[in-house]
C-alpha cells in the first residue's frame, strides 16, 4: 500500500479538513482529494463524510484508522532499522520544540551517546502538533514539548519546570512603558488564560506571535517586549540584549517528554536517566534569572499553576 496515501488519510483524519491537510503536506487540495479517492477506491468503502464544515470519518474510516497508524509505525520502524549505520546496533529518534534543543535537547543527546555508544540517534524539530504526529506515526520515539497532546500508545512525563518572564529590548523597562511595544506571544491555552487574568490590558496588543522563542529576534531587533522562557533568555540577559521587566508577573511553564509505549525497555531506561541528568544541569540557568529578578526588587506576581489547573489534575 502507498505510504503517501496513508499519510494523507491520517492528516485529513487528524485535521478534519482537506484544506488543512493540504497545507500540512504542502500539496494542493485537489491532490489530497485524489489521494483519498484512490484509497477509498482500493478499499471499496468511503472513508470520509464531506461537508462545508470539513471532513468526518465514516465508521469504515474509523476502523481503517487503527490499521493505517499500525502500517505507518511498521514502515517507520523498518525504515529506521534498515538505516542504522554500520557499527551501531540500535536506534532512537527523538524530537523537540525549537526552544528546547539548545539547553536541554543537545545535553540529552550527549548523555545518551555517552551511556550507549552503539545507539544511532536521529533528531527532529517541530511544534507540539507536529511532534505528536511524529510520535503516533513512529517517526519519533520520544519528544520534548511544552504542551503535550496525549494519545493512545503515548505517555507524558514532567521533566522540569521553566518560567515565562517578561523581557524587553531596551534598558529600564516597566509595565507602564510597554504601550505600543508589547508582543503577545502565544504559549498555549494555559498561558493565555493566566495572562488574561493577571494582565487583561495587554491581552490584545494588536501584535500576536505564535513563533515560540523565535520571537526573541524580533524583540531584540525592534525594541519590543514579550514573554519568553527563563532558560532561553539567560544568554541574552548576560549579553545585555534583553532586559527583565521587574514589575511584571511570571508564569510557570512545565517541560514534558512524551514517550511511545512500545519503545525498547533498555533504551527507554537509559534515555530517561540521561534526560533527568540533563534537566538537572540546566536548572542553574533558571535560578540565575530568578535571582536577577530578586535583586531588581520586582514583584513576581501569580504563577500560572496557581491560576489554571495542571495538566495531570
Amino acid at each position: 500500500m502507498d505510504i503517501t496515501l496513508l499519510r494523507t488519510f491520517f492528516e485529513v483524519a487528524n485535521t478534519g479538513s482537506f484544506v488543512a491537510a493540504s497545507e500540512r503536506l504542502f500539496v494542493t487540495q485537489s491532490a489530497v482529494s485524489l489521494r483519498v479517492q484512490r484509497l477509498e477506491d482500493d478499499l471499496g468503502r468511503p472513508l470520509f463524510v464531506r461537508s462545508k464544515a470539513g471532513a468526518e470519518l465514516t465508521p469504515a474510516g474509523r476502523a481503517f484508522e487503527r490499521y493505517a497508524i499500525g502500517i505507518l509505525r511498521t514502515w517507520e520502524e523498518a525504515r529506521q532499522q534498515v538505516a542504522i549505520p554500520e557499527g551501531f546496533h540500535r536506534s532512537l529518534s527523538v524530537a523537540a520544540q525549537y526552544s528546547l534543543w539548545p539547553r536541554l535537547g543537545f545535553r540529552w543527546v550527549d548523555g545518551m551517546r555517552a551511556a550507549m555508544p552503539d545507539l544511532s540517534i536521529r533528531t527532529d524539530v517541530g511544534m507540539p502538533e507536529r511532534l505528536t504526529r511524529f510520535l503516533i506515526e513512529g517517526v519519533a520515539q520520544a519528544a520534548l514539548m511544552f504542551t503535550p497532546q496525549l494519545r493512545p500508545g503515548l505517555t507524558a512525563e514532567a521533566v522540569t519546570e521553566d518560567e515565562l518572564v517578561l523581557v524587553a529590548g531596551w534598558e529600564g523597562p516597566t509595565l507602564e512603558s510597554l504601550e505600543g511595544r508589547y508582543i503577545f506571544c502565544d504559549w498555549g491555552p494555559e498561558f493565555v488564560q493566566a495572562h488574561a487574568l493577571t494582565l487583561p490590558h495587554l491581552t490584545n496588543p494588536g501584535l500576536t506571535f505564535s513563533l515560540g522563542t523565535l520571537t526573541a529576534q524580533y524583540v531584540m531587533s525592534r525594541g519590543m517586549a514579550a514573554y519568553l522562557p527563563a532558560r532561553f533568555i539567560k544568554t541574552h540577559l548576560d549579553a545585555g540584549q534583553l532586559h527583565i521587566v521587574p514589575d511584571a508577573p511570571r508564569f510557570a511553564y512545565p517541560v514534558w517528554v512524551v514517550w511511545r509505549d512500545d519503545l525498547d525497555a533498555e533504551v527507554a531506561a537509559m534515555a530517561r536517566k540521561a534526560l533527568s541528568e540533563a534537566a538537572l544541569s540546566i536548572d542553574e540557568d533558571q535560578s540565575d534569572v530568578m535571582a536577577q529578578m530578586a535583586r531588581m526588587g520586582g514583584t513576581t506576581g501569580a504563577l500560572m499553576e496557581d491560576l489554571v489547573p495542571h495538566i495531570d489534575e
